[in-house]
């Protein structure tokens, strides 16, 4: 047996016992390591799992010991939302009352995939701790074969935040997992890079069947639009309150940010963005700092950091996506403390792209 028992399940990983580690990608016995990591599940033990967008932390969404374990091995606010998983529909009307006609299209749609939709919680389905004490809860089905498969496994909704310390990139492999949580968990069912790279759209549908962006993800804008009405950007995307309830994940702390500072730098000029990102490389190194740069394939200049990584081009901001955190934690294996970042469109996955930069960045962006 992995871990100690408790009263609720699985005590966490003690710091001298290395975090056990599934790997699903072995035909011949990634069954059976799946169903060890359900059972640990079904007995209120935490386990990472991959998704096609990131790495999630999952635990039984109706066991409030297991997803208060969730936020303790992240450290997460506990007003923030999760998201619960599901790996059938039916699963779905017992979690939430008054599914909307255009719901049940999103659903047909994109589902399985990168969409949360936030909806009416049915009384007492999940733990008060999964809906940060809201009305609604977050569903969604994940399109990655492991996912599902341990969802089934365990016999239960999964409530799943990304599988790393809060503010910190998320998790797009095991590895990631382990650096950020191998003490703090019970297990990983390792299933190789994540495809997408970026969270989840989490979508609310309104009373007039408009869709409202509460966090952009895998699924763009244009996707929405063959489904729905129309889709509006919450105003919460540019910022809330500090004493405002998010009503989703990432919509009010800093999120997956590096060690170092960072800085996006946007203008239309790029002879303009060039010389203030040289400057403010040459001023940081005077101070002492170790500097690096996060680019796009057409910003190939040499700024003169000691690191610079390239996200691809700006063009494919899909490609982004899949390569944004892992970026983020390589500066910060190379002991990065201070990190310029150039920008990109926008449009389709640059949405998620762009903001996931600006989280990173605790939103400091500066036009020239």
């Amino acid at each position: 047996m992995m871990n100690d028992w408790t009263e609720n399940g699985y005590s966490p990983s003690s710091a001298d016992q290395p975090v056990r580690i599934w790997d699903a990608r072995q035909v011949n016995t990634a069954e059976q390591h799946i169903a060890e990591a359900g059972e640990i599940l079904r007995k209120g033990g935490i386990v990472a799992f991959p998704t096609e967008t990131v790495y999630g932390l999952g635990a039984d969404a109706g066991n409030s010991a297991a997803v208060e374990a969730v936020f303790a091995a992240k450290g997460r606010p506990s007003d923030n939302p999760l998201i619960v998983h599901i790996s059938q529909l039916e699963q779905l009307d017992r979690l939430v009352t008054n599914v909307k006609p255009v719901e049940r299209k999103l659903m047909e749609q994109f589902w399985p995939g990168p969409l949360t939709l936030v909806m009416s919680v049915q009384p007492g389905a999940v733990s008060p701790y999964v809906t940060a004490g809201l009305d609604t809860v977050g569903v969604r089905m994940p399109d990655h074969p492991v996912a599902l498969r341990l969802i089934t496994a365990a016999g239960c909704p999964l409530a799943a935040p990304s599988a790393n310390r809060s503010g910190r990139p998320s998790p797009t492999t095991a590895e990631h997992v382990a650096e950020d949580l191998s003490s703090r968990i019970q297990g990983i069912v390792d299933g190789g890079s994540a495809g997408v790279g970026v969270e989840s759209t989490v979508i609310q549908v309104q009373e007039d069947g408009a869709v409202l962006i509460l966090r952009p993800g895998g699924i763009t804008e244009d996707q929405l639009l063959t489904v729905a009405s129309s889709v509006m950007r919450d105003p919460g995307l540019s910022g809330l309150s500090a004493d405002t309830a998010p009503r989703a994940p990432g919509m009010k702390y800093a999120h997956y940010a590096p060690r170092g500072s960072m800085t996006i730098v946007l203008g239309e000029e790029r002879d303009a963005v060039r010389h203030h990102i040289r400057e403010q490389l040459h001023q940081a190194e005077k101070r002492g700092e170790r500097t690096g740069v996060l680019r796009f394939d057409e910003d190939q200049d040499d700024y003169g950091a000691a690191l610079q990584l390239s996200l691809g081009s700006r063009y494919t901001p899909e490609v982004a996506a899949s390569r944004l955190y892992a970026c983020l934690r390589t500066l910060d294996a190379h002991g990065i403390t201070f990190i310029m970042a150039t920008g990109c469109t926008e449009q389709g996955v640059g949405m998620a792209v762009m903001n996931r930069l600006s989280k990173a960045a605790g939103g400091r962006m500066i036009h020239v």
